[in-house]
């Protein structure tokens, strides 16, 4: 096993992976869920070695005597790797919905760090359904824009393991904890006018410029070409 000791370990096997430091997103997924085998449809073709050690770790019914302790570690990671994909299923599911929903009122995926969302609370988000491709993003349904997670752990989830669609499919089934989009926004400024305008007459100034100095040369060059 990577971290944790025996006596850590000797707990229920998602209890413990839900303890362990960085995976605060996850929600617990029920037992019931896992041990449905129509839910696991196709995820051993996503856990290619120890697909059948690892559900019986999750599942706390590995028989872990006589194993050697690099196969126990690989089981583990598969273990980890399986979890992962059956919570991504689960979260899209009513119970998965209501009890992540349950952790975004308690604000435990974080807050948004845009000023004007208001501290509004995040949702993690895939943004690929392919696993090891890209890590999990939080997204803000105030501003509807993405944000990397601030601690370096959670920034290594991988996104795979919520999916593309679980913050959009909870607010579907759960519309009244969408926030009212906020129209409000920041206008830069220098002594009182508004810089976008400064900016836009300044490019405008420079592209006649640029196109007054090229036909210039232009009418330089043919007039001093040999005929």
């Amino acid at each position: 096993m990577s971290s944790g000791s025996d006596s850590e370990y000797a707990k229920y096997w998602i209890d413990w992976f839900l303890d362990t430091k960085g995976n605060e997103y996850f929600c617990e997924v029920d037992e019931e869920y896992i041990l449905d085998r129509f839910n696991l449809t196709g995820l051993s073709a996503e856990v290619p070695h120890y697909y059948l050690e690892a559900l019986d770790m999750i599942t706390d019914n590995l028989d872990e005597d006589g194993l050697d302790e690099k196969v126990r570690e690989q089981i583990e990671k598969s273990a980890r790797h399986l979890f992962g994909m059956i919570h991504a299923r689960f979260v899209i599911t009513s119970r998965g919905l209501v009890k992540m929903l349950d952790k975004y009122k308690r604000a435990e995926f974080g807050r948004c760090p845009r000023v004007l969302c208001n501290m509004q609370s995040l949702l993690p988000v895939g943004l690929s359904d392919i696993p090891m491709t890209k890590t999990v993003k939080l997204y803000c349904p105030r501003c509807e824009d993405i944000y990397n997670p601030k601690s370096s752990r959670h920034g290594a989830v991988d996104g795979a393991y919520f999916g593309t669609s679980f913050p959009h499919m909870l607010f579907q089934v759960h519309p009244n904890y969408l926030p009212s989009k906020n129209l409000e926004r920041y206008v830069p400024r220098i002594f009182g006018f508004k810089v976008h305008d400064i900016a836009n007459q300044q490019r405008f100034q420079d592209q006649a410029r640029e196109r007054y100095e090229a036909k210039k040369l232009l009418k330089s060059n043919t007039s001093s070409s040999p005929s």
